[in-house]
């Protein structure tokens, strides 16, 4: 039997959604205008179009990233972000097609025999002389199909939103992948810093023994005094404090890249080389349009916001009436043996439904009213990463070239006072000095070798910042 069912009035269902007052989105430019150069260059050459194996080439430090792309619990995290992201595209296609579900099913049913079913079973025979079989079982064998006709295109939009979801989820992952490439070769650079610092430290704690000696022995010959003793010794002590100061720092240090790692507490494997005669990669920034093809979090925010936009179309037509259509086909009998006749007991119908909201329409306003602000927000996300972007590389360049020329000037600073130390010894021997020069030239070399060796992380993490910040490492 086919049946078509009109579940509300064609007409009244269009007039409501023709004076439903949909909200309207407020028009903001998406696009601002970037800034023509990050510092006046024009140079289109980009660093991070080099992928971060060729960037770092200390082999332990490319040990440890290979280690931490391998191991880290946060990137781990964000792919299965990416695989919810994959899946729920799959989701989103279901209701595209139509669902076909089988169905075998078995029921038993006594219906009183004074009522209008229960009479005619009563009085209709399946055979001569054969009546309805009283309880009456029911033994149903069928396929039955739903499809909603996507009209308005809102599963299409849903779909489109979600595979723009998914994508935003892979840059989302690169963004992961670019700053723990940069967090790691930033804690590398501290670690081989402080490795420097300790061994400078312990040159000064022999430098200000050897004056203490010196004094000790002046003060037997009545040349110098217990005061002064006593400061060169404070001295020392000062000094050995700071040696335990930096092996805290150095486990410290040791402990966070091993947690990036994926690793359980343990030595870094690393070279202790002079650091003051590693030189930092030399970077170029290309032009700012860059960023957009390259930063993934821009990427990502790019992409927040076309979803954000169709879950605008998908909201807005829920307001307009869906077309749903249903089939079944089967068959249906009171008794197994005539289950599959033909065509007594076949079964089929097909219905066709057109509804739409009325009254109370309360809930879809303001899902509506969400997308819209939803939307809102991602375009404001995406113009803040783009600010965001164009500053973290305008500062770090500034960075570099300051820190260079600082590096130049405390370099001078740091020989000046080396040579200053021993001029300041033989004074001292000389009677020509008193002690409280030497301590305080001995602590100013130390001071100055330390903010030295400072310098240097700086340049180093300045330019791994730099190439993190033009959206290298992901590749």
């Amino acid at each position: 039997m086919y049946k078509f069912r009109i579940v509300q009035s064609i007409a009244l269902v269009c007039l409501a959604a023709a004076s439903c007052k949909v909200p309207v989105v407020s028009q903001r430019s998406e696009n601002n205008a970037v800034p023509a150069a990050y510092a006046g260059g024009t140079d289109t050459t980009n660093t991070a179009s080099l992928p971060w194996r060729s960037f770092f080439t200390d082999p332990n430090l490319v040990n440890l990233i290979d280690t931490a792309l391998k191991n880290n619990q946060e990137l781990m995290i964000t792919l299965q972000e990416v695989e919810i992201a994959r899946n729920d595209i799959r989701f989103r296609q279901g209701p595209l097609l139509p669902s076909v579900t089988a169905k075998a099913g078995i029921g038993v049913e006594k219906v009183g025999r004074y009522t209008s079913q229960g009479a005619g079973d009563a009085t209709t025979e399946i055979k001569p002389g054969k009546e309805m079989p009283d309880p009456l079982m029911d033994y149903t064998v069928g396929v039955y199909a739903n499809w909603e006709v996507d009209i308005w295109k809102k599963l299409r939009n849903a779909k489109k939103a979600a595979i723009t979801r998914y994508l935003s989820t892979v840059e989302g992952r690169n963004f992961v992948l670019t700053n723990l490439i940069g967090e790691i070769a930033n804690s590398y650079y501290e670690l081989l810093a402080l490795d420097n610092q300790f061994e400078i430290v312990k040159q000064n704690i022999e430098l200000q023994k050897n004056a203490l000696g010196i004094v000790k022995v002046q003060k037997e010959a009545a040349r110098a005094t217990e005061l002064a003793v006593q400061k060169f010794e404070a001295e020392v002590l000062k000094s050995q404090s700071l040696e335990f100061d930096i092996l805290q720092r150095i486990k410290e240090t040791e402990n966070r890249i091993n947690f990036l790692t994926g690793r359980f507490p343990g030595e870094i494997t690393r070279s202790k080389d002079n650091f003051l005669a590693l030189l930092p990669s030399a970077v170029s920034a290309g032009i700012p349009s860059q960023l957009l093809a390259n930063r993934p979090d821009i990427k990502q925010a790019e992409l927040d916001l076309v979803a954000a936009k169709l879950d605008v179309k998908v909201a807005r037509a829920e307001f307009y009436p869906s077309f749903g259509i249903s089939a079944g086909l089967g068959f249906q009998a009171f008794n197994p043996s005539y289950l599959f006749r033909m065509p007594e007991s076949l079964l089929y119908s097909l219905a066709g439904d057109l509804a739409g909201p009325l009254v109370n329409r309360n809930a879809i306003k303001a899902e509506f009213l969400n997308a819209n602000a939803r939307q809102v927000q991602a375009m404001y996300n995406y113009e803040r990463t783009i600010l965001n972007a164009c500053l973290e590389v305008s500062t770090q360049l500034s960075n570099v070239s300051n820190l260079e020329k600082s590096y130049d000037l405390k370099s001078k600073q740091v020989d000046a006072l080396t040579r200053s130390i021993d001029i300041a010894n033989d004074l001292f021997k000389s009677a020509r000095a008193d002690y409280f020069e030497v301590l305080m030239t001995q602590r100013d070399a130390l001071e100055s070798k330390l903010e030295l060796i400072e310098t240097r992380k700086q340049q180093f993490n300045a330019v791994v910042n730099i190439y993190k910040g033009l959206g290298g490492g992901w590749k």
